[in-house]
């Protein structure tokens, strides 16, 4: 399996909607949901800084993550696109593999 992670950051007054579509249950994982090589998202806020969070989404392999964006290209792009209004930072840490 593997474990992508992004690191956002989110204005305060954003925060709220922010963490409704970025959450386990959100509106991405609901998108991702559609493949059966998702295993789930996990979304954390940073204790000591409140503004910023790590998503974590679960995939069999970085091969089905790709296929699964090239098959959903238009609606991920329409999400991400969508969504970048309620971040002022976005990157993705990595692509990691469990030990």
């Amino acid at each position: 399996m593997v474990h992508i992670v992004w690191e956002f950051r989110v204005p305060a007054g954003k925060r709220s909607e922010f963490e409704r579509h970025y959450r386990s249950d959100g509106t991405w994982a609901q998108l991702f949901r559609r493949d059966p090589a998702y295993r789930g998202t996990t979304l954390l806020r940073d204790s000591k800084d409140s503004g910023r969070y790590l998503t974590v989404d679960i995939w069999d392999s970085l091969a089905a993550y790709d296929a699964f964006k090239r098959k959903h290209h238009d609606e991920y792009e329409r999400l991400d696109k969508t969504f970048e209004k309620l971040t002022s930072e976005e990157r993705q840490i990595g692509v990691f593999e469990g030990a």
